[in-house]
């Protein structure tokens, strides 16, 4: 009877699921297309409350539309490296072994391992945690026929909604401490935000322990009875690609098929890229040295590293690139919308807003409920910061909330929807042959249960 009430319960959530999926899929429109209505949007509230006629708010759009570039392939390079060495072969042994440590006749364990890999390889570069994660769904499957394919895949995604932004690829923690970054240009900061103040806080690191404990036992204990489980059709075990490295040639007839394939090329240009981290490293400090610029070199040399030869580290990175093309169109409309902000009085009546809405003691809750609403419709962290900073961070001040709390808050803010949000697992869910609504009921799950947990903490953290 409890087996049943349980089961009922899962079904239920999973109905919820594809509802909800079915819901986006319908309503929301592709990211491009929402971000060009955000634009409109934000060109008529301008217009309304930002002190500027039709003809001004044209040039404040203009003159930002080009403002984020930089950050823009910031963002391109992040996904690229992550992906680049989530297809090296040194990696993909790593998988593969690391697929055969659970019980076959135990899938709750291939679930656990699933789940804890994906969120601590996202806490290190969710680029890699999501490609990553798909590949090591597919070595598990292979191994342990017995697991629930579903649940697996949903566990291979949270890392995109438990921890990235609170990791070492985190968007909106790294620029603020990234030299001249945009806002640092724009007034909004005086100074860099070190990490020990973001992502190495006490703060951002217990939260982040308790997180994944948590979510990893909930899905270890969400794993169906044998009769329930969804296991792997033969059909499907066909369609289940795992990324092939180019076969290198037996001989090389001329010396550009040699150039290609020579390991030397490799080492050097990974060894002069370590060479030059290390020796930042000793001239500013570990805490100063993890920012975009220098996360997205270490990423690169890696990836250059493990592929060992030219050739390799090309198609890899031509696969990757077909995972960008939507951060490389998007970024500058979202940098439009960031000049109708700063070259308005836009920025200053949504600082109002807030100032109005929130106390020093519950501007950090307004703050990560507000970003991760907002990101179910901007679902790029980086995007997202760029239109947000502007009235978040001096709505912080006037408040007297410390900017590293206020990019805090955001960053947990910004993935808490990341896990319901299908544009992220697009590439993932392409590896592993699934639609999104047939992991949505999981999700939705780990979604309450992370929702609650978080919340509390920024209720409780301007208390300490």
């Amino acid at each position: 009877m409890a087996e049943s009430r349980e089961r009922s319960g899962l079904d239920f959530l999973k109905a919820w699921g594809g509802g909800l999926t079915h819901w986006t899929e319908r309503w929301i429109p592709d990211a491009l297309v929402i971000v060009w209505i955000l634009s409109i949007i934000t060109f008529i509230m301008a217009l309304l409350w930002g002190d500027v006629g039709p003809a001004k708010a044209v040039q404040a759009w203009g003159k930002g539309f080009w403002i984020l570039l930089k950050f823009g392939m910031q963002m391109c390079l992040i996904m690229m490296t992550g992906y680049i060495l989530a297809c090296s072969p040194p990696v993909g042994r790593l998988l593969n072994g690391i697929s055969g440590w659970a019980d076959k006749e135990k899938p709750w364990q291939a679930i656990m391992i699933m789940a804890l890999f994906s969120m601590l390889i996202a806490w290190v570069n969710w680029g890699l945690s999501l490609i990553g994660s798909a590949m090591l769904a597919l070595y598990i499957v292979r191994n342990n026929p017995k697991v629930d394919y579903r649940l697996l895949v949903a566990s291979a995604y949270l890392g995109l909604g438990c921890t990235w932004h609170a990791g070492l690829s985190a968007s909106a923690p790294l620029l603020v401490n990234t030299p001249d970054n945009f806002l640092i240009k724009g007034g909004y900061l005086a100074n860099t935000i070190s990490t020990t103040q973001t992502l190495f806080s006490p703060f951002n690191l217990i939260l982040l322990v308790i997180v994944l404990v948590v979510i990893t036992i909930l899905m270890s204990l969400m794993h169906p009875s044998e009769e329930n489980t969804f296991k792997v059709s033969p059909e499907l075990m066909e369609k289940l690609k795992l990324y092939e490295s180019p076969p290198r040639p037996e001989k090389h007839d001329s010396f550009s098929s040699w150039a290609n394939w020579w390991w030397g090329w490799n080492l050097i240009i990974a060894v002069g890229g370590f060479f030059w981290l290390g020796w930042k490293w000793s001239e500013v400090g570990f805490a100063k040295l993890i920012n975009l610029n220098n996360i997205n070199l270490f990423f690169l040399m890696l990836g250059i590293l493990f592929h060992w030869r030219p050739w390799s580290f090309l198609k890899a990175t031509e696969d990757a690139g077909k995972a960008v093309w939507g951060i490389v169109i998007q970024f500058p409309f979202y940098a439009g919308i960031f000049g109708l902000f700063k070259y308005t009085a836009l920025a200053t009546v949504f600082t109002k807003a807030f100032v109005a809405v929130c106390s020093g003691g519950t501007f950090l809750l307004v703050t990560y409920w507000y970003a991760g609403l907002l990101n179910y419709l901007i679902p790029s962290g980086g995007s997202e910061w760029a239109v947000t900073a502007p009235y978040l961070l001096p709505a912080a001040k006037q408040l007297g909330v410390a900017a590293h709390q206020t990019v805090v808050a955001y960053a947990w803010g910004d993935m808490m929807t990341d896990m319901i949000q299908p544009f992220w697992a697009i590439a993932m869910l392409a590896v592993a042959k699934l639609e999104f609504r047939e992991i949505m009921g999981w999700l939705l799950l780990v979604f309450f249960v992370y929702f609650i947990i978080t919340s509390a903490a920024f209720i409780l953290w301007p208390l300490f």
